[in-house]
Formats: structure tokens, C-alpha cells, sequence
């Protein structure tokens, strides 16, 4: 089991590899399709993001309300496809590391790789046991989405497989 920290650093990123189990602590961003779509307009249009994402990492969840004594209710990923039309562009700003489930297209991987970028799996189903990772959460920019508002959450040894490393070898083409 590997341990990283976010931000990552390159170090990090040039150490991980497809398969490794990972134990996550640091600072991280949420984001799902609504907040994708309204970054990517941005970025289409040539505006600045509401989050600096260059070194970043975003976990794609909409988490539940949280119960008394967590910081975010069950907090379990969403299917990263969803964002595959948006991903290349935040890759291309400098987004180092994607969290979700599932697996991701061509493109994706094509710009993780010229970008040298991760993609982390988080356990589906998992939810309850990864709030219990989550230590903070600040709400961030777009409130009116609801849970899909962008959040900073502090995380500390969230769980996590590296599914696509840096060089697109991928646990998703290993069966």
C-alpha cells in the first residue's frame, strides 16, 4: 500500500503504476457533471476557473448530507464517463489526478498521458466508508448545484487503485 498526498507531486505521479493500492491524505476538489459543464464553457470561452485546477485533484461524488459527527454523509464516486468530454480541457490546465469509478475513453487517457496525469478508482459502494476518510469540507463555488456543487474536502488515507497511471496502462484493459 502506497501513500500519497495532495497535491501530488511528481514524484508521486512518476511512482504510481496500474493496480497499486493507495492511501490518499491532503486536499481535494468535487466535482460532477454540472460543475464539469459550467467549467467547461468557461474554458471554452476563454474565462477564468472559479478553482485553480494546475496540480489539483478532483474526486467526481455528490455527497449525501452529513450525519452528526462527519464532515460529508456517504461520499461514494460516481461513473467518471460522465466527464470523459470535459476531462482533456482541465487536463490541459494542469488537473493532475481524476477519482471515480468506472472506465474512461480514448481521449481521456491520450491527454492524461501527453499531461502525465493519474486516474484513482474509489470503491462503488464504498460510500460510508469513505466519508470516514473525508475530515473537512468547504464549500467552494456553485451552491445552486446542490450536491454537485464544487467542494475542497481534507481527506486523510482515503482509499483508493490507481486504474490509469501516467504512461495509460490501464486495470480496465488487464482482464
Amino acid at each position: 500500500m502506497k501513500k500519497i498526498t495532495f497535491p501530488i507531486t511528481n514524484e508521486q505521479l512518476n511512482d504510481l503504476r496500474a493496480g497499486d493500492r493507495v492511501l490518499a491524505s491532503g486536499y481535494l476538489y468535487t466535482a460532477r457533471d454540472a460543475a464539469h459543464k459550467r467549467m467547461y464553457e468557461l474554458i471554452q470561452n476563454g474565462e477564468e476557473l472559479p478553482i485553480d485546477v494546475s496540480g489539483q485533484t478532483i474526486y467526481y461524488v455528490g455527497a449525501a448530507p452529513a450525519k452528526p459527527g462527519y464532515a460529508v454523509g456517504p461520499c461514494g464516486p460516481t461513473s467518471s464517463y460522465r466527464m470523459d468530454k470535459y476531462a482533456p480541457s482541465l487536463l490541459d490546465l494542469g488537473l493532475k489526478v481524476m477519482i471515480g469509478k468506472g472506465i474512461r475513453n480514448d481521449d481521456v487517457i491520450e491527454s492524461m498521458m501527453k499531461n502525465k496525469a493519474v486516474y484513482l478508482a474509489a470503491i462503488g459502494g464504498a460510500a460510508a466508508l469513505i466519508a470516514k476518510s473525508v475530515k473537512k469540507s468547504e464549500l467552494i463555488c456553485y451552491e445552486d448545484l446542490g450536491t454537485e456543487a464544487i467542494y475542497r474536502y481534507e481527506v486523510e488515507d482515503m482509499p483508493l487503485i490507481v486504474a490509469i497511471d501516467t504512461l495509460g496502462n490501464n486495470v480496465y484493459q488487464l482482464f
